[in-house]
């Protein structure tokens, strides 16, 4: 009888990736809990920064970290759309509405010029312009996931979009009292311009009655997140004559996301589910962050030059200071 031979399996080669990405969101997820202002993507993309710049990784863990990077953070950005309540989206009112979505184009547009007139590489300044405009690293993934940036150029901006909320997250409640405003329209003002939904809670949570306001405009702009990629996806076809090389019109993940938040507006789903799914999406979102963390590289972030950090500081005085004029314009 003969001897059939077995070639010894392998480990999956994504294990050690995921094994150090799974980590990080852990370790994260605690930073989160002890500081509430410190959102859980935020200290996941800092400490995805801090591993890749003080540990040599080993080739092991690249494809569990571009698994995490892709995938999973599509998937994170697909389960964003059930924390989207176009209910209260529609209460704030049609001026408020306007208000934001001016915000966001102009924000983008000018912010895009602004590139162009600084130097700054193309893909580079869609990706901080995307950030700064919609709803920070968030924003900056799925965009990077829709046209394929220099991880480098990633890795630049969500740096700049972390540095430039964080100031804004402590500037605005400190320009509160100079403004004249009233805490409704502080929590207007708060929620259209300060970068990550974390940040805006933290922003405008010191001052009384703003929170709820704040949190509702700020996921006006998220909504805006799926048009915008759609609009640069299909831009990107039109640039490409060779049907292979074309991305979709709409990405597959920009589906899924209208179609959660079209679940989400049913209000079929119970709260206990929408808690499961909002931890599920925070964990993704923040696997994702820590693998684009990793692509951080202190020294190209020096390196890049004023230019950059001039953009990402222009770009979040435009928002701001334009989103400040529209809501003393409204009243």
């Amino acid at each position: 009888m003969g001897i059939v031979r077995t070639t010894p399996r392998t480990a999956d080669p994504v294990l050690p990736g995921l094994a150090l990405v799974g980590t990080g969101v852990a370790v994260a997820m605690v930073l989160s809990w002890l500081f509430p202002s410190v959102s859980a993507l935020t200290a996941a993309v800092l400490l995805g920064a801090v591993v890749a710049n003080v540990v040599t990784l080993p080739a092991s863990v690249t494809p569990g970290v571009k698994l995490a990077g892709r995938r999973l953070l599509r998937l994170g950005v697909v389960l964003l759309g059930l924390k989207l309540v176009f209910q209260d989206v529609l209460k704030l009112g049609y001026e408020i509405l306007v208000l934001a979505v001016v915000a966001v184009v102009v924000t983008f547009v000018v912010t895009r010029w602004l590139g162009r007139v600084l130097g700054v590489g193309e893909g580079l300044s869609l990706l901080i312009a995307t950030g700064f405009s919609i709803c920070g690293a968030s924003a900056v993934a799925a965009m990077n996931s829709v046209r394929q940036q220099d991880e480098e150029d990633v890795a630049k901006a969500l740096g700049l979009v972390t540095l430039f909320g964080t100031v804004a997250m402590f500037g605005l409640p400190a320009l509160f009292p100079l403004t004249g405003l009233s805490s409704a329209q502080y929590g207007v003002w708060a929620g259209g311009s300060v970068h990550e939904v974390a940040q805006v809670v933290a922003a405008a949570g010191p001052v009384s009655g703003a929170l709820a306001i704040a949190v509702a405009v700020k996921l006006t702009r998220v909504v805006l997140l799926a048009p915008m990629l759609a609009a640069v996806s299909f831009a990107e076809r039109l640039k490409y004559p060779t049907s292979g090389q074309r991305p979709p019109i709409v990405p597959l993940f920009v589906l899924g996301f209208l179609a959660m938040a079209a679940v989400r507006a049913t209000g079929l789903l119970p709260d206990v589910v929408l808690s499961a799914a909002t931890f599920v999406d925070t964990v993704l979102l923040a696997a994702g962050m820590f693998a684009l963390g990793t692509a951080v590289r202190l020294r190209s972030l020096i390196r890049s030059g004023p230019a950059v950090l001039l953009l990402g500081l222009l770009s979040t005085t435009v928002i701001v200071v334009l989103v400040l004029t529209g809501t003393v314009l409204i009243g």
